[in-house]
């Protein structure tokens, strides 16, 4: 019977997942997704190669996803079962730099980080929970966005504050880790030459963030303390003076939820167009208040990709992920128009057919598609044994 391998990405209104069989190779069996969590949720699921199976599921939560998952998505492997589980979690903090095996005690420290990653980490752990609950004899392991950064140097990890506050954890961790793991390995196995050299690769999707990767190690990230730094994203403001945190206490009478719930879920490119997250609809209106949520996400873009440039000290290399990244032609050339003098220009033609090389100028310009399970089925590989 073959070993059978669960990933489980666990978002705030989506819940990813993928089956892998671990062969002599890792090889995809089934991916899916519950998405839009809450009142109109639905199951999309596929064997890789056949047509996608989509079932509404209407009103849900994590767990109800979950089930849904677990009863549906996955129980077409018929006799095989699940022996190992791999979760994504958002928030590794100080302590947890690699995938771990999950226990009791390591998920009360987890619990701990709630706070700094609020959209994602409660429901990584409720993931956790779930899976543990319907596969009990799984092995079972955590793998963190925040590992891939950990050895940063002290200047790209700390903030201008008394230096107790860097000892006591606050500091800039960086996410979306396993993407640009992927994002390296894969450029290691397809293009050595600038896998050695130093590369920007912007992971821009609903969360979006940004890393300097020099020899395949990160060097600094727009994403700091939590996953609110950095770039704007769907609903999530980016880099925002903390004055303006200071005015919303005292001036507006705004609780620590009230701002979180403005922070997290009705800024960004939302909050900016007053319409939508969907990069699609966006794009796609001639409406001046999207017009301006666009070309707010690409100049702040634009800064940031200016900003790496210069701690690598030159870039040989952008790379594109996540769903804005690896899909919208129209953000990719608004971001890489006026960045010529960093060697940048735009194959206009390949751009817009989504190629996977879509740069004519001297510094490369890439848009390859990440795939975060894999790296948490690689770490599972890795780390199981029937007998642990």
């Amino acid at each position: 019977m073959d070993e059978v391998f669960l990933t489980l990405n666990a978002g705030s209104s989506s819940i990813k997942f993928s089956v892998f069989l671990n062969q002599e190779k890792l090889i995809e069996k089934i991916q899916g997704q519950v998405e839009n969590i809450g009142p109109t949720a639905r199951l999309i699921y596929k064997h890789i190669g056949e047509e996608k199976n989509i079932i509404e599921i209407g009103a849900a939560n994590h767990k109800t996803a979950l089930q849904e998952i677990f009863s549906r998505g996955i129980s077409s492997l018929g006799g095989d079962n699940i022996t190992g589980i791999g979760h994504r979690i958002a928030h590794g903090g100080i302590d947890f730099t690699k995938p771990v095996k999950l226990s009791k005690p390591i998920i009360e420290k987890l619990r701990l980080l709630e706070s700094l990653a609020p959209l994602h980490q409660p429901h990584n752990l409720k993931g956790i929970e779930a899976a543990q609950e319907a596969f009990p004899d799984a092995f079972q392991i955590g793998c963190f966005d925040t590992a891939f950064h950990r050895n940063h140097d002290w200047v790209n990890d700390t903030f201008a504050l008394p230096r107790r506050f860097y000892e006591k954890g606050i500091r800039r961790y960086g996410f979306h880790g396993l993407s640009y793991d992927f994002i390296t390995s894969e450029l290691a196995k397809t293009e050595p030459a600038l896998a050695k050299s130093r590369v920007i690769i912007a992971h821009l999707g609903n969360g979006a963030s940004m890393c300097g990767v020099k020899e395949g190690r990160s060097i600094a990230s727009t994403m700091g303390f939590s996953p609110l730094d950095g770039l704007p994203m769907g609903t999530r403001c980016g880099q925002l003076d903390p004055g303006v945190l200071l005015y919303l206490m005292e001036n507006e009478n705004m609780m620590a939820s009230e701002i979180s719930d403005l922070l997290y879920k009705k800024s960004g490119l939302l909050g900016l167009s007053g319409m939508t997250n969907d990069m699609r609809a966006l794009t796609s209106t001639d409406k001046p208040e999207a017009k301006q949520a666009l070309s707010y996400y690409a100049t702040r873009t634009r800064r940031e990709i200016g900003a790496m440039a210069a701690l690598l000290q030159g870039v040989d290399g952008l790379i594109f992920c996540g769903g804005i990244g690896e899909n919208s032609a129209p953000m990719r050339k608004m971001i890489v128009n006026g960045l010529e003098f960093l060697g940048l220009e735009l194959d206009e033609t390949a751009n817009l057919k989504n190629n996977r090389e879509i740069g004519k100028g001297k510094t490369r310009i890439l848009a390859i598609k990440t795939d975060e399970e894999r790296i948490i089925a690689r770490a599972l590989r890795e780390f199981y044994s029937p007998n642990s």
